[in-house]
């Protein structure tokens, strides 16, 4: 099954129960088979943690969901080395950590400490506890989501978190005929979190059998240094305080083939470069504070820096 195949089936089962949002949808396929993980904010009710369901089902991987609040500790989410008084032995009680697609439910309602739990997992696909390596199952994913209207009571996620994210989406609400189908089917009866009407189309070993794939997608020259000019860029704009790092850099290469392969190609186009900027990079660049006075969102800076750069031919 081709990477185009398996993206179709998932689209189709995925349809059955999420309706609409299809540039989302696609922006988490990139993800899935370039291997990053995904932060997503919108407001509630339309649907966040319905799509990570819908897409786990589709991809018939094991699937978990931590409830981010204040009071978690960090051995709640990777787990901890229980002493057995019977058997006079520590063992381990793994968290939900051990998964394959891991739901952080509002990930900024909990203090930094136990946010940074997750950081050696998202990065070395492994958990340490008490000295002891544990590898984590493939693939491993973290969707992590947050609310952009409830900051009360909230933990900002800290530079180094955030960069770990290979995207950050943005759920919108759904077109008239979108909301429409999903009035219709609520009028019908239908529930949405029907997972059972969902069957696994892909499995693990075809997810990183693609993400295989796309390691050997093409890539020329000129795109390296279109990629370089973007990042670059986003580190010498008088707006931007922090521009994208290295990791930004690569993880905008990875997804660029990624979105290639999922139209049928074996070969980066400058098109796939900037459909990817900014859910790459909105989450990895900080603005001064005279841009927030004056109005500047990352999206825009994005934008008028991709109007400036040179596109190959």
């Amino acid at each position: 099954m081709t990477m185009s195949q398996a993206v179709a089936n998932i689209r189709g089962q995925m349809g059955r129960i999420f309706v609409g949002q299809d540039e989302f949808v696609r922006h988490m396929l990139i993800c899935l088979f370039s291997g990053g993980h995904v932060l997503i904010e919108g407001v509630p009710g339309l649907g966040k943690t319905l799509a990570v369901r819908a897409l786990s089902q589709s991809v018939g991987v094991e699937f978990k969901r931590i409830q981010f609040t204040p009071d978690l500790m960090p051995s709640d989410i990777i787990g901890a080395s229980i002493f057995d008084l019977s058997t006079h032995a520590f063992h381990l009680k793994r968290g939900p950590l051990f998964t394959q697609f891991l739901l952080a439910d509002e990930i900024n309602r909990t203090p930094p400490k136990t946010q940074s739990a997750l950081l050696e997992a998202m990065e070395e696909n492994r958990v340490s506890i008490d000295g002891q390596d544990y590898p984590l199952a493939q693939p491993f994913m973290v969707f992590a989501t947050q609310n952009p209207v409830e900051y009360e009571g909230t933990y900002p996620l800290p530079e180094a978190q955030l960069d770990r994210f290979m995207m950050k989406l943005t759920v919108g609400y759904p077109t008239r005929p979108e909301e429409h189908a999903v009035l219709r089917g609520a009028h019908t009866g239908f529930h949405p979190r029907d997972f059972e009407r969902l069957s696994p189309v892909v499995d693990a070993a075809g997810v990183l059998a693609a993400r295989r794939e796309a390691e050997s997608v093409r890539v020329d020259d000129s795109l390296f240094g279109y990629i370089l000019d973007i990042v670059e860029a986003t580190r010498r704009n008088h707006y931007i305080l922090l521009g994208g790092s290295p990791r930004a850099s690569i993880a905008l290469l990875q997804t660029a083939k990624a979105a290639a392969l999922l139209e049928g190609r074996d070969f980066v186009i400058p098109e796939d470069i900037q459909s990817l900027v900014m859910p790459v990079l909105r989450h990895r660049i900080i603005l001064t504070p005279d841009a927030e006075i004056e109005g500047a969102t990352a999206d825009r800076l994005l934008a008028q820096i991709m109007s400036e750069a040179r596109v190959p031919r």
